[in-house]
């Protein structure tokens, strides 16, 4: 493939940016492939790199978190209102909403692929690494390295379906693989990675290595593999690799000696939504997240939360929240889900008239429901200054730092309940009485209320729909579709997202058009684009 093998010549390894804490680390200057791999420190620097990559993917194009909020029944695409329609061609699964847009997600298939080849080409020199007496690291670097190729794998499967797979540094044009052969590789990666990580609880964890992979987080993705695997492939287990009983295994393992917790506020763990009160980075929820800086810049440090900028207030501040480019507006179906007694609800959604937001940009904004994504909003202080920018950031569009937190203690105990553990009613009790806290009353555990608690407890993660996705092609769409009004530029507009479209792209996306031309036809494309 063309654009993997550009990338690779690039040597994108040894650009190693910031990323929090262990992440820091002096970039490798006169180093080349054949002389960067003798040394554990060497094997480290290239590891630092593999996180990098993941860092990086959602630096450009469209993120995977805004992507599956917008295609899900959670938001509209949103933008601005003299935009081109390509948040609302993902947003309709319609591709004649922006013609022109047949490239919508290249920047990070590219990004991906960049990553993947990272964590190939480390995997391919571990064994001529001289180890001397540290000869523990070696499968340490490996099994972090693993989670973090099917960590991508697991995002590119999902979102494109039908993908090359590469387990080798290889540039080669290969066709697409069958999705069983990507899922084995997934599987047998995270098994790996749970084998051959430090049982080491949250409590005993170093802070200055917070960000790094640990066997908790391989078990919790083992068990998100297992799920969404059989539910959209309609499928008994994991390719063979991971049946129902392990994948419950590995998440009661978590809950039983991960030392996690939830926190005691459910707005706590989000800075925007507690302000003074924010329990802050890694905390004891954190099972696995994506981090960031405030320090990207256009001279190749791409450290920074790129794509929160995306869901901000259209061209608008409002103290805590930054102004950004209103995408994924919040579908008032949501805001409605919610009770009144339920605390994620202000903690979750931005709400324009609740709030009493003076919001005057209706005219720049594009599907305007009066709902913005709270969570991930950017961010300013109270004379309206970008807290990036305060901190030393480029600016305010590459300088968000907040991290994407991927995997939460709450959905662990959510997939242990689903699963079927004997312990299911008090996973779910135990999340539920967090988010009513007083008001707490008790509901049945059941299929359907854990699927509308994942709803309620995620809304804004980037999780709902891949949720809607395992449950089936058709339930998926008939949650999606619907007909209902959204204000452009202030005017009331019809809008229309059909459950055909869903159904023919089978939920994926596309693949990105120059990629199929410049693999001569190798790639195909998905069905319904």
């Amino acid at each position: 493939m063309k654009s993997i093998k550009t990338i690779a010549l690039a040597f994108g390894l040894l650009s190693l940016g910031a990323c929090n804490d262990f992440l820091e680390t002096e970039p490798i200057t006169l180093q080349t492939e054949s002389n960067s791999y003798s040394t554990p420190e060497d094997a480290f620097k290239a590891l630092v790199g593999c996180y990098d990559g993941l860092q990086r993917v959602w630096a450009d194009g469209i993120s995977l978190p805004v992507a599956a909020e917008v295609l899900s029944d959670n938001s509209f695409g949103g933008a601005g209102n003299g935009d081109g329609f390509n948040y609302q061609a993902v947003d309709e699964f319609d591709p004649n909403r922006s013609p022109a847009d047949r490239n919508l997600f290249e920047a990070n298939w590219r990004a991906y692929y960049a990553a993947v080849y990272r964590c190939n080409v480390l995997l391919s020199k571990l064994e001529g690494i001289d180890w001397g007496t540290q000869a523990n690291l070696k499968a340490t670097y490996e099994a972090e390295t693993r989670f973090l190729r099917a960590y991508l794998y697991f995002d590119m499967v999902r979102l494109w379906g039908n993908i090359p797979l590469l387990t080798e540094p290889s540039a080669e044009n290969i066709a697409q693989a069958n999705p069983d052969e990507v899922y084995k590789v997934i599987a047998q990666d995270l098994k790996f990675a749970a084998a051959n990580l430090p049982n080491t609880t949250y409590a005993a964890q170093n802070p200055a290595t917070y960000g790094r992979v640990t066997k908790w987080a391989a078990e919790a993705l083992t068990a998100r593999a297992f799920l969404y695997y059989t539910g959209y492939y309609g499928k008994s287990d994991l390719v063979g690799e991971v049946d129902k009983s392990q994948a419950l295994a590995a998440v009661e393992d978590v809950i039983a000696n991960g030392g996690f917790d939830l926190l005691d506020d459910f707005a706590k763990l989000w800075p925007v939504a507690s302000v003074k009160n924010y329990a802050g980075e890694d905390n004891k929820e954190t099972v696995f997240a994506v981090k960031y800086t405030f320090t990207s810049n256009y001279n190749g440090n791409t450290d920074g939360n790129h794509w929160m900028v995306m869901i901000g207030m259209r061209e608008q501040a409002s103290y805590p929240y930054g102004n950004g480019w209103g995408g994924a507006t919040v579908n008032p179906k949501l805001w409605n889900a919610f009770s009144g007694d339920d605390t994620r609800k202000v903690a979750s959604i931005i709400s324009i008239a609740d709030e009493k937001i003076d919001f005057q940009n209706k005219g720049k904004q594009r599907e305007y429901t009066g709902y913005y994504i709270k969570k991930y909003s950017p961010m300013v202080d109270e004379e309206g200054n970008s807290l990036p920018v305060k901190q030393g950031g480029t600016n305010f569009m590459i300088g968000q730092f907040q991290d994407y937190v991927s995997i939460r203690y709450a959905d662990v105990l959510l997939t242990a309940a689903e699963l079927g553990s004997p312990n299911a009613q008090a996973y779910f009790d135990k999340v539920r009485r967090r988010a009513y806290k007083d008001k707490f009353t008790p509901l049945a555990v059941s299929q359907a209320s854990i699927m509308n608690e994942r709803r309620l407890e995620f809304a804004g993660e980037g999780i709902r729909y891949f949720d809607l996705l395992r449950q089936g092609i058709n339930v998926a769409a008939a949650a999606i579709a619907e007909t209902t009004t959204v204000e452009n530029g202030g005017t009331a507009v019809s809008k229309t997202i059909a459950a055909d479209k869903v159904v023919q792209t089978k939920g994926l996306q596309q693949i990105p058009y120059n990629q199929i031309t410049l693999s001569g036809g190798t790639l195909k494309q998905n069905p319904g684009w």
